[in-house]
């Protein structure tokens, strides 16, 4: 058998089964709500940033690690292009808004590496400001370090041929034609620029005190397990022993219920849904 046939099968993944995934992600998430215990206990901040190409799938992981989650615990960031004024700030004034308060997590979908991506790829910062962010980035990473911040950064990265499969399949399927922008045409049409991009922005900002850590995207269940299982790898937590808890019987005594009729209540289609299925 030639080298690179036994290389192939070396590198051959095994087939994920749907069962299998789904028990993988169950137990990863109720690990994600012991991690959330811990940091609300400890008051710890942590800050997860979530960068990569069009649909690659960040949302479908920040989606998967907040589904068990207390939003007042752990919640997402996702900003609009800034307003005029945030434009004339500090760049990163509109980003330290949203950081952590002790006790919390936040996910940011997209973040101050906007600058470094599409901003610089669309015309819509100078050189000048784009140079300024590298050597403005580093520092302030370190400074959101040494105040006590976690912050881990995720790069998704997905092939052009299976960001092609999932842009049509946003522009052919109706709960999904939402999310396909004129900005994903244009990703599309410059994507050796954002290659470009994404390389010299590694080459200034994947330093040893805040390395980028890529998830290989083209297979979605992979990528969420994989990401998850990195990100609570990364921060050391313990499991919380709760008390046990004896609920009270409730004492209905010289209550009298308002007559059923006297209320409004929402259609049972439902109802019709299951007679349908007989």
């Amino acid at each position: 058998m030639a080298t690179s046939e036994k290389a192939q099968k070396k590198s051959k993944k095994a087939k994920l089964t749907k069962a299998a995934y789904e028990d993988k992600l169950t137990e990863l998430q109720t690990e994600l709500v012991k991690l959330q215990e811990w940091v609300k206990l400890k008051g710890l901040k942590v800050v997860v940033v979530f960068e990569g190409r069009d649909a690659a799938g960040k949302g479908g992981v920040i989606k998967r690690i907040t589904e068990k989650l207390n939003p007042r615990v752990c919640r997402i960031v996702a900003l609009d292009k800034p307003t005029e004024r945030e434009r004339s700030q500090w760049y990163f004034q509109r980003y330290v808004a949203h950081l952590p308060a002790a006790g919390e997590i936040v996910l940011f979908d997209r973040s101050w590496y906007n600058r470094a991506g599409v901003e610089k790829v669309m015309g819509f910062c100078s050189d000048d400001e784009y140079e300024e962010f590298f050597r403005t980035c580093p520092e302030f990473e370190r400074m959101l370090q040494r105040s006590g911040i976690i912050l881990l950064k995720y790069w998704f990265s997905v092939s052009d041929e299976e960001q092609e499969k999932r842009f049509k399949e946003r522009i052919e399927t109706p709960i999904k034609r939402w999310k396909f922008s004129p900005m994903d045409l244009e990703s599309r049409s410059r994507w050796i620029e954002y290659s470009e991009a994404k390389d010299r922005m590694f080459a200034f900002t994947d330093t040893k005190e805040s390395p980028w850590w890529v998830v290989e995207a083209d297979n979605k269940k992979r990528a969420r397990l994989n990401c998850i299982s990195h990100l609570l790898s990364s921060i050391p937590y313990e499991a919380i022993e709760y008390e046990e808890i004896a609920l009270p019987d409730i004492n209905q005594e010289g209550y009298i219920r308002v007559p059923l009729e006297s209320q409004s209540f929402v259609p049972d289609i439902a109802n019709d849904v299951a007679l349908g299925d007989d």
